[in-house]
């Protein structure tokens, strides 16, 4: 596997890491939340970078993340059917994550907030 990428990988992961993240919505810190966190994390880090790197740089970027999700996730001890099953959430759930935050700055906090939410499965009150 290309490690050129690794890099980036790492600090999204470290920055899904900070207890902060979860402090500030809920008072849990799940793997499905870690995930989903994770999944904005590389949806902002494409958003910006689309503009100044090329389409292959960004696709070879893409299959490297989840590529690496996808171990992470097999050495959890899942079988292949469930993870190819998880797999295709997770990049369904990305995609989407990516439509939502298209016009991300355009957007108020409430609104901002409500996304993150929604993908969090958490209420506003």
């Amino acid at each position: 596997m290309d490690n050129k990428y690794i890099n980036i990988y790492n600090n999204l992961v470290t920055l899904t890491r900070n207890k902060n993240i979860y402090k500030e919505f809920t008072n849990q810190d799940t793997f499905s939340h870690r995930l989903i966190m994770l999944l904005f994390h590389f949806a902002f880090f494409l958003q910006i970078f689309k503009k100044q790197s090329n389409s292959k740089s960004l696709q070879n970027m893409y299959d490297f993340f989840f590529k690496r999700l996808e171990l992470s996730i097999r050495e959890k001890g899942y079988g292949d059917a469930t993870i190819n099953k998880k797999m295709k959430n997770y990049i369904n759930t990305f995609h989407s994550i990516l439509k939502k935050i298209d016009e991300w700055e355009s957007l108020d906090k409430i609104n901002k907030k409500k996304i993150l939410f929604e993908y969090l499965d958490l209420n506003l009150d």
